[in-house]
């Protein structure tokens, strides 16, 4: 009798092992190793959304910080090509991610948000700017972003697209009066906050952020250059799977509803 009661015990005991272990193995853990930092590169237009959007994907993968780095999309592209690390590279223009997809460094990317311009003048407009016509204007201070950063580029693609409306020649007139030439569009907001400008080209989502440091002069519809934003996992990334997470998670509905309250617009539908 007692040397039943062992073996019972003994196959109760196994049962219960295994179906411990089988629970275990089945609800994996989000949490990352302790003191997984992700370096994330990205445009200088992503400066205020993106630490929101860190600190959301954090609580779902406890034990993740974040090293952010801004700056204009060509330099970002730049500092890739040399080998500085990184984990995930989000910029404000699809030529440098398909050009760092092309040399093997970053995963394919993917459009994860859309932006569009703005023209912006200090709160007390000394230069009595009220639409883009008046940037022909003599002695007009001027400042916009370099041609090598996405949002110098379109500005120049604003510009030419207005001739249509202003007369041939009126872009050349217009960057006739430039002032500065950025190298990110953080710096064009600034010298305009500043009032070390009359007025500047800024994307709709920095004029937001500046809030009534600004004042905002819309753009005709029908001149407007849009921006679309790419994501991708930097190839020689230390912790892959983290990274493919977070560009997973940038194109999830949380962080996208985090974009759309930032006044970016939605990435681009794919092509059937």
């Amino acid at each position: 009798m007692g040397r039943r009661i062992v073996v019972a015990v003994a196959a109760a005991t196994m049962l219960l092992l295994a179906a411990c272990s089988s629970s275990s193995s089945s609800s994996p853990s989000t949490s990352s190793p302790p003191g997984a930092t992700l370096t994330v590169l990205a445009a200088a237009s992503l400066t205020n959304v993106f630490p929101k959007i860190g600190a959301e994907f954090t609580k779902q993968h406890p034990g993740t910080a974040f090293h952010f780095s801004f700056a204009g999309t060509d330099t970002l592209t730049a500092q890739i090509e040399q080998g500085v690390p990184a984990d995930v590279f989000a910029g404000a223009s699809t030529k440098y991610g398909d050009q760092l997809y092309g040399e093997s460094l970053i995963e394919k990317p993917v459009p994860f948000a859309t932006n569009t311009l703005v023209l912006i003048v200090p709160p007390p407009n000394p230069a009595k700017i009220t639409s883009p016509k008046d940037l022909t204007k003599p002695g007009i201070k001027l400042v916009v972003g370099a041609e090598t950063v996405p949002v110098g580029s379109y500005t120049r693609t604003v510009l030419a697209n207005l001739n249509a409306q202003y007369g041939a020649g009126y872009d050349q007139k217009v960057l006739a009066n430039v002032v500065s030439n950025e190298d990110a569009v953080t710096g064009v907001l600034q010298k305009v906050q500043l009032g070390e400008a009359d007025a500047g080209f800024v994307y709709v989502t920095d004029a937001a952020g500046a809030g009534n440091a600004v004042k905002a002069i819309e753009l005709p519809q029908e001149a407007q250059a849009t921006a679309t934003y790419p994501i991708a996992e930097v190839k020689s990334s230390t912790q892959p799977t983290l990274a493919q997470q977070f560009v997973d998670f940038v194109l999830s509905p949380t962080a996208q509803q985090i974009l759309t309250q930032a006044k970016f617009g939605p990435a681009p539908s794919a092509s059937p």
